[in-house]
């Protein structure tokens, strides 16, 4: 004990020499890059995720159970499974094994549960609780599949216009204008009347409701005084703009159901969207869950419907099954209020007793079509009807080959999610009450929200990545770094001695506060990215290259050791500084104008910067610090 003294003192006596704040924050920070870059040493193993088809339901453990049991008749080794929540999780050793017990527990389970690819986590709880996680892989090393989808804009103009002439007919037959014909073009509509004086009475009337979305013009064609309304081009320019940015809000909700927390979803140009799912090898799957569509009506309840129990409806009424397709049918006006295009925004709360409750928020133009329908309906029920088109999943054997193959039978699903008593005269923005849970409520905020595709979608790329793939990605990336970095190890050391083992230590902790930064912000890893890591390592060294020759340069000059040291690093500062800063500013260019791995590897070169700026002037000034501030009188420093 008493031996250790006079080093703790020196110690002290150096710490003392350098700004002790200085020591602080290089010890803080490895500290904290430390334990954030730990998880990436326990890296996700191959799980399948079992959850219910339906928000609200709970499981039990038994799922869990009977999963385990169905996965050890058929032959599939698993290593743990675990039920957190309301879903079921089984590990696996290795993808092949993930993929036959996704389709075993698929084919056994039923349709109503979800199963689906997932990464489990391995990282030790105790650095999970303090939100240490592991960096996210992109497509390319991780593996998955990639779609690019075109949204038919031509599809989601002739909806819009569809929905425009049925305001345009109501708007006018509340001035007591009857319309002799309606007919929709490319990029507008045009309206027929009996004669001139009925035309100009219409032009009087739309020009004040929908001046701002149409040129309008009075013309006479063969068919009579007509009114021809053309969509202006800012008017183009918002549907089609809302048409990809509804899709993408739609897309990244269904992912959900693939159980994929890492994917991509992203427009590109003026029409496409593309989708990448890291993990995820069933293509088939994954078309099915994006490419569905699905809709939401609001329906007035008819009168009678609380003693309806079956059989033919009466005249202008439908009967649909509530929320759990066999309970008591509901029976429901044939005209819908208003569709689920209609809805700008849904979101979940709690009303006066603490309940749950949506708050729904209408168009301009569903507001009215709200307002008119509730005005004399007070006190009576009005549901939310959802109907959704899906896909059957039955599997047969061939009897001459034993072979089983997979059938996809489409079906619609129709049911009602909700009904509730009408308050009050209800606008464009009102609210749903009367739900049974939390989940319920956020389910129905969800289907209201971006239940429906603004437009349909084509899959005109699709592109798989199979899992061996990016493990050689990911090793091939990982072999560049590390020859990267021992060729620059041995670099310093051959010219510069004790220098260079001090700039590689510093270079290691470098990579480390990256790799934390990295996994902290959530940044996805790609190849672009691991090569932006090997330029930072190059670009870190070259920062105590300048430093190392420019005490040479003072060393030659005859400056004494200690004062050579000091004056390096406080003249090499500037050349340091400007060289990184401009570097800084392509980087944040390339993140601003690029897409998918160029954004990648900027993210990377950022990062990389900004630690070795604090690696270069921070770290490598105290280990030199270290190395000779103890000393008294140097007469010469081990710097080649």
């Amino acid at each position: 004990m008493w031996s250790a003294l006079p080093i703790l003192y020196q110690l002290k006596e150096v710490i003392m020499q350098y700004p002790a704040w200085k020591y602080l924050v290089i010890v803080v920070v490895l500290i904290i890059a430390g334990l954030y870059a730990a998880p990436n040493l326990y890296p996700d193993e191959p799980a399948v995720q079992i959850t219910s088809a339906a928000a609200g339901t709970q499981l039990s453990e038994s799922v869990l159970t009977e999963s385990q049991s169905l996965l050890k008749e058929a032959g599939i080794n698993y290593h743990d499974g675990n039920f957190e929540g309301n879903t079921a999780l089984v590990r696996l050793d290795n993808t092949e094994e993930q993929l036959k017990a996704r389709e075993v527990l698929r084919q056994n389970l039923g349709e109503n549960y979800v199963v689906a690819l997932n990464l489990a986590q391995t990282t030790p709880e105790w650095l999970r609780s303090i939100g240490a996680k592991p960096m996210k892989l992109g497509l390319d090393l991780r593996g998955g599949v990639r779609f690019v989808l075109e949204v038919d804009m031509a599809k989601a103009l002739e909806q819009r216009l569809e929905s425009a002439s049925r305001d345009m007919r109501r708007d006018l037959r509340a001035e007591r204008i009857a319309v002799k014909g309606v007919r929709t073009e490319a990029q507008g509509v045009v309206l027929h009347f009996a004669d001139s004086d009925t035309r100009n009475r219409a032009q009087n009337i739309l020009q004040g409701s929908m001046g701002n979305t149409f040129s309008i013009q009075s013309t006479i064609d063969n068919q009579g005084p007509a009114l021809n309304l053309t969509y202006n081009e800012s008017t183009i320019d918002e549907i089609n703009s809302y048409a990809v940015n509804q899709n993408l809000t739609t897309l990244r909700n269904r992912i959900a159901e693939l159980g994929v927390t890492e994917a991509l979803v992203q427009s590109q140009g003026a029409s496409r969207i593309v989708v990448e799912l890291p993990g995820v090898q069933d293509t088939a799957e994954a078309k099915r869950v994006l490419g569905r569509t699905a809709n939401l009506e609001f329906r007035m309840v008819a009168e009678g419907s609380e003693n309806y129990t079956g059989g033919i409806p009466p005249a202008g009424t439908e009967a649909f099954p509530f929320e759990t397709l066999d309970g008591p049918p509901v029976l429901l006006e044939r005209q819908a209020i208003v569709t689920g295009d209609k809805v700008t925004n849904a979101q979940t709360g709690v009303d006066e007793s603490g309940m749950p409750e949506v708050s729904i928020t209408l168009d301009s133009a569903g507001g009215k079509l709200m307002q008119n329908a509730t005005r004399t309906a007070v006190g009576k029920q009005m549901a939310v009807l959802f109907i959704e088109n899906k896909q059957r999943l039955t599997y047969e054997e061939d009897a001459t080959t034993g072979k089983t193959t997979e059938v996809r039978t489409p079906y619609a699903e129709i049911k009602v999610i909700n009904r509730a008593n009408i308050q009050a005269v209800l606008g464009s923005s009102f609210r749903i009450t009367g739900l049974d849970s939390s989940a319920e409520a956020a389910e129905l905020a969800l289907l209201l929200r971006s239940g429906a595709l603004a437009a349909p979608m084509y899959f005109v790329e699709e592109r798989t990545i199979g899992p061996s793939l990016g493990q050689e990605n990911i090793d091939k990336g990982l072999f560049s770094t590390q020859v990267g970095y021992l060729l620059v190890f041995a670099f310093m050391i051959i010219f510069y001695r004790l220098f260079g083992i001090i700039a590689n230590i510093a270079l290691a902790i470098n990579v480390i506060i990256i790799i934390s930064i990295m996994s902290i912000l959530g940044s996805s890893l790609t190849l672009p990215g691991i090569a932006g890591i090997v330029l930072t390592i190059g670009m870190a060294v070259d920062a105590n290259v300048l430093i190392f020759e420019r005490i040479r340069e003072e060393l030659a000059n005859g400056v004494r050791p200690k004062s050579a040291i000091t004056a390096g690093f406080d003249r090499a500062f500037s050349s340091i500084f400007d060289a990184n800063i401009t570097t800084l500013l392509v980087a944040f260019i390339l993140f601003a104008i690029g897409t998918g791995p160029i954004k990648g590897f900027a993210v990377t070169l950022a990062i990389g910067i900004i630690s070795s700026l604090f690696t270069a002037i921070l770290v490598t000034r105290a280990l030199v610090q270290i190395a000779y501030g103890k000393r008294k009188s140097i007469k010469r420093l081990s710097i080649g």
